[in-house]
């Protein structure tokens, strides 16, 4: 695991590490942690506010013949942050619920979130978890774990973010997608619950959650009694 105080980002440092190879050229489950960002980055290139005391670290992924689809990476990474935070808030872990397609939420505000680049075959995995401080948002509640109470260093998230993700990633690798997909289904808010999806076209559809694809993709239930598959998109509780 490596630790710097400070860098760019995480995601871009650990991509320029895999396209430049090294000894072996490997580097599957590498870390990289940074005490603060400032050039942080969300999906689809939003800024990440990265002010210290919070947790901003990637890790890599490599690709082998036989793994599942690169993108439901995603969905493991979820699984393994809510894993990490969950052992962290035993009196509020009911509380806690996924949110597709990579957000965990506190009460229905966003707590983490995950960003997945790809170069070749090194999937980097990026991930932000606002353990002192929570930035505010045009577009969305979110929340802290010191706004409930919970003081989590950024030092003892790492170790059980690697811990969770080492074991998820071999779920993924051995047994495949579906214990991932039941795993974030049952840690996901209930099937039922109110959507509004915007779509990278423009398109916005109103439904209702109707669990996942087996590919990891949003089924999402229509007012009319269809359904419509999200394979990306922003989503939102109503």
């Amino acid at each position: 695991m490596l630790q710097v105080p400070e860098t760019g980002s995480t995601n871009a440092d650990l991509r320029q590490l895999a396209e430049a190879g090294g000894e072996d050229g490997n580097w599957d489950g590498l870390w990289l942690r940074a005490d603060r960002q400032t050039a942080g980055r969300g999906r689809q290139g939003r800024e990440w506010s990265s002010p210290s005391g919070n947790y901003y670290g990637s890790t890599l992924v490599r690709l082998r013949p036989g793994d599942p689809m690169a993108a439901t990476l995603a969905l493991v990474a979820a699984v393994a942050i809510e894993d990490a935070v969950r052992s962290c808030l035993p009196d509020i872990g009911a509380r806690l619920a996924l949110k597709w397609p990579n957000d965990l939420l506190i009460d229905g505000a966003k707590l983490s979130g995950i960003l997945l680049e790809r170069t070749g075959d090194a999937v980097v995995i990026g991930m932000g978890i606002n353990l002192a401080s929570a930035p505010d948002l045009s577009d969305r509640a979110t929340t802290a774990l010191g706004d409930h109470g919970v003081t989590v260093s950024p030092q003892t998230m790492q170790a059980l973010l690697a811990d969770a993700m080492t074991r998820w990633v071999a779920v993924w690798r051995e047994q495949g997608l579906p214990p991932i997909i039941g795993r974030w289904e049952a840690r996901a808010h209930p099937r039922g619950t109110a959507l509004t999806a915007k779509l990278p076209d423009g398109q916005a559809l109103t439904g209702s959650f109707d669990g996942l694809a087996s590919d990891g993709a949003l089924r999402l239930g229509l007012a009319d009694g269809s359904g419509h598959v999200i394979h990306a998109g922003d989503i939102f509780l109503i």
